[in-house]
């Protein structure tokens, strides 16, 4: 299940929810119930093939010089 990205119309509160692709409804918000709840476009993890994590980033191979 996907991790989306919510915030409440009524109260403003921005909030993360696990939501299954069959679900139709939006999820209530947390902190104040309402139904007025809008999923928003939200930065995504994404880590390079081969790259294992904590390695601080993207490393570019090393060039040979032959010459």
């Amino acid at each position: 299940m996907p991790i989306y990205e919510f915030v409440c119309e009524d109260c403003d509160h921005q909030f993360e929810e696990l939501v299954s692709l069959s679900d139709k409804i939006p999820p209530k918000c947390p902190k104040c119930q309402s139904d007025k709840v809008k999923k928003i476009l939200s930065a995504c993890g994404i880590r390079p093939h081969g790259i294992p994590t904590g390695s601080g980033g993207f490393k570019a191979p090393a060039c040979s010089s032959s010459g």
